[in-house]
């Protein structure tokens, strides 16, 4: 089910633990930015990227299913055709929610998250979303 505007102030006023994958360490990349903002937002970033120890101050994941406890938000910043890989991940480890950044977008990942029972957004930033709650 994709989300309406309505549902993503809502994710956004009640979902806090924000796993980001491809978030870079480089400050001058569009994820760090948009993570960063979030975080200083008061939510928690919990980076995702098997190339970097560390980013925003936190340790970084290899792999979504290397994360302990729930996340809430899998916000997703790689190209198109890995979101269906992203999905099947956010569906092994129950995410609430799975946000692919603006200019990403996969019919197959959203059959994956449909039979999964994930809602999901794609095609949206988090941060210019964030703007409007």
């Amino acid at each position: 089910m994709e989300l309406t505007r309505e549902d993503i102030k809502n994710v956004l006023n009640t979902k806090t633990r924000i796993a980001v994958v491809g978030l870079s360490d480089n400050p001058g990349r569009t994820s760090y930015v948009v993570s960063e903002y979030m975080q200083k937002a008061g939510y928690e970033i919990l980076p995702v990227n098997p190339n970097i120890d560390e980013a925003l101050g936190v340790k970084a994941y290899g792999s979504l299913k290397e994360i302990e406890g729930p996340v809430h938000i899998v916000n997703v910043f790689r190209r198109s055709e890995y979101l269906p890989e992203v999905a099947k991940e956010a569906a092994a480890i129950s995410a609430d929610v799975f946000w692919a950044q603006l200019g990403l977008q996969s019919d197959e990942a959203a059959t994956i998250l449909q039979e999964a029972g994930i809602p999901y957004i794609m095609n949206k930033c988090i941060k210019v979303e964030h703007a409007f709650i």
